[in-house]
Order: C-alpha cells, then structure tokens, then sequence
C-alpha cells in the first residue's frame, strides 16, 4: 500500500485545542492540535450523522460532534457513547518545516 503525505497548512493555523477542516479530493478529514502541541488528524465527519466535526468542540483529547454531541478521542477516534457507537479512522499526522503533513493511503 502506498503513503502520500499532503500538506494540510502551516503550524499556526491551528490553535491549541482546536480543530480544523481539511478536504482532499473526495474526503473530508479534521486535523487537530491538542493542548501539549500534538497534532492528530480523524475522518471528518461524525459516525453517528455525518456531520462536520470541524465545527465542534475541542476539549482535552475529546472531539465533540456539533448536532448531538457524539464524543471521541481524537486520538485513537473511540467512540465515546452514544449516539456516536462506531469509531472514527484515524491517520498519521508529522510535522516538518513548521508545516502539517497527513498521510494519505492510497
């Protein structure tokens, strides 16, 4: 399987705690920062009604879905209770030259 690593955006472009949108060809993907600068990256969109995570809420290691607040670790992607049951896929995530990579499987 092949890895290509897409450049997502410069370090700064997301806050601590925070989350932001990034498409790519025909997916949508939420790449995070948390609070000790770590940056993780899930699918986009919530499991439970695919709805854009990007525009929840960050808090600890934990992404809340805007519509119904489904929760997950976004770093693993678990589900953490209802309504959201099935786990979100993960991706790696590197940082270089100050800039956000995603690595993509193609």
């Amino acid at each position: 399987m092949n890895t290509e690593w897409i450049e997502v955006c410069a370090v700064d472009e997301i806050d601590e705690e925070d989350v932001i949108r990034f498409d790519h060809q025909d997916r949508t993907f939420a790449v995070y920062r948390s609070a000790d600068n770590e940056f993780y990256a899930t699918a986009g969109l919530c499991t439970h009604e695919s709805i854009h995570l990007a525009d929840g809420l960050v808090m600890d290691h934990i992404i809340e879905c805007p519509k119904h607040n489904g929760r997950f670790d976004y770093r693993s992607g678990k589900a953490q209770g209802a309504p959201a049951c099935i786990n979100l896929k993960t991706y790696p995530v590197k940082v270089e030259a100050g800039r956000v990579l995603l690595a993509v499987q193609g």
